[in-house]
């Protein structure tokens, strides 16, 4: 007699949030190459344009702990498919803008708050509620679809940019973000009760929780109780860095500054999708390290590493791609985003239930960081017409991220987890 196994309705909706991560992630990166197309058609100065990156960067992370609540009280589906029609709206009304107010309203706000609903705080809800084994791994293959969106976006975006223009590029994205809807809604199930299932590995079902009463006051009550810990002020310096030298500084102005030494776009934009090509690997081999490693000391090692490497930085920009670019292209692509597994763990092992919203404010402050580091990257060109400077100010503060990860205690953890499990109240 021969027995069939079926897959785990775990497994479709990760793969219906893998779908909407890449999306994000390419959606939320596309400013990167249009910088330049911008600046020749309406004479934008680099900051002003930085400026519409760092208002998209900050919402990305302020709208995450609200709709990770928020996903609480109308389901996953719901938040994720409004999100993807908010990316379309933002991004296709860019083809009529003539003003730089314009370009912060699509790019800046609409984008920003539609990506935000699908950030990394999806992927601490999604982990929660669908998964008890392999945790760690399926957050470090979630996150990595941040990357895929880079490796998949950005090289067809970039020449789309310089050989058919900028609003090609966007219509694109537009059209894009539509196309996945359909996909969450067949796939992306709010909680294994609803399809008569338990989560991945777990022995008994668990109840469905009750829909809060308000997303809003449910993320700020989750915020006021964990800012009271010094393990969320820890995270969220160290994680306020991670965005500061990644998304805000490497994610927005590597292409620009590699094009200001001789290397074209669509080469320095091919290049940061590389990163991404290294960042799949590494940061599913750090959901596994996660698994296994004390997440402490992995996010110390993450940090230091990444110090070095964006200190070495400024002395690689070259017109063509040497071999030293390409060894950090490797090294930094491994360490892009490998924070966020163990960052996860940290957040449900200190904070029980409540760890999703509490990653959403820790993630916020990585998106504030990311946003500052956008702005002040392009503040710093125009004044002293190099990059320079931001770089070696990225390695030193990456320095500090290591000191404040290795500080986070192990005591105390235990009755971290119960307070905020007691104030998850409907």
């Amino acid at each position: 007699m021969t027995t069939t196994t079926r897959l785990h309705r775990a497994w479709l909706v990760a793969f219906a949030a893998f779908v909407a991560l890449v999306g994000a992630a390419g959606f939320r990166a596309t400013p990167s190459v249009l910088i330049d197309p911008l600046h020749e058609e309406f004479g934008w100065s680099t900051a002003t344009i930085s400026a519409a990156v760092s208002i998209n960067l900050l919402l990305y992370g302020l709208t995450a702990p609200f709709a990770a609540a928020l996903m609480e009280r109308l389901g996953m589906r719901r938040v994720v498919t409004g999100a993807l029609v908010l990316v379309a709206a933002g991004s296709g009304l860019t083809v009529f803008m003539t003003a730089s107010w314009q370009l912060l309203l699509c790019w800046g706000v609409l984008v920003g708050l539609g990506t935000g609903s699908m950030a990394l705080a999806f992927v601490a809800t999604v982990t929660a509620r669908w998964f008890v084994r392999q945790r760690g791994l399926v957050s470090g293959v979630l996150t990595a679809a941040g990357a895929a969106g880079q490796l998949v976006f950005l090289p067809v975006l970039a020449a789309l940019a310089a050989h058919d223009g900028w609003r090609t590029a966007s219509l694109v994205v537009a059209f894009a973000a539509l196309a996945v809807v359909p996909i969450t809604l067949i796939f992306l199930h709010d909680h294994p009760k609803d399809v008569g299932t338990t989560a991945y590995g777990a022995v008994e079902a668990e109840e469905r929780p009750a829909p809060t009463s308000g997303a809003a006051r449910r993320a700020l009550q989750v915020l006021g109780q964990a800012a009271k810990t010094p393990t969320f002020w820890l995270l969220a310096g160290g994680f306020a860095i991670c965005g500061a030298s990644t998304n805000g500084l490497v994610g927005t102005h590597f292409v620009p500054a590699a094009h200001e030494h001789g290397m074209p776009p669509t080469t320095a934009a091919s290049l940061l999708a590389l990163v991404g090509v290294f960042d799949v690997a590494g940061t599913i081999a750090s959901g596994w390290f996660t698994d296994r490693v004390d997440p402490r000391w992995l996010l110390g090692g993450y940090y230091f590493l990444r110090g070095v490497s964006l200190l070495l930085l400024p002395h690689l920009f070259a017109p063509t791609t040497e071999p030293p670019m390409w060894a950090f292209i490797i090294f930094y692509g491994l360490d892009w985003v490998a924070t966020v597994p163990p960052t996860v763990a940290l957040c449900r092992e200190r904070f029980g239930l409540s760890g999703p919203i509490v990653f959403g404010w820790v993630f916020a402050s990585h998106q504030i960081g990311a946003s500052i580091a956008a702005e002040g990257a392009g503040l710093i060109h125009d004044h002293l017409g190099s990059y320079d400077l931001a770089w070696y100010l990225a390695g030193g503060l990456c320095a500090l991220a290591t000191v404040l990860s290795l500080a986070i205690r192990s005591a105390g953890a235990r009755s971290e987890a119960r307070n905020m499990a007691l104030t998850h109240r409907p």
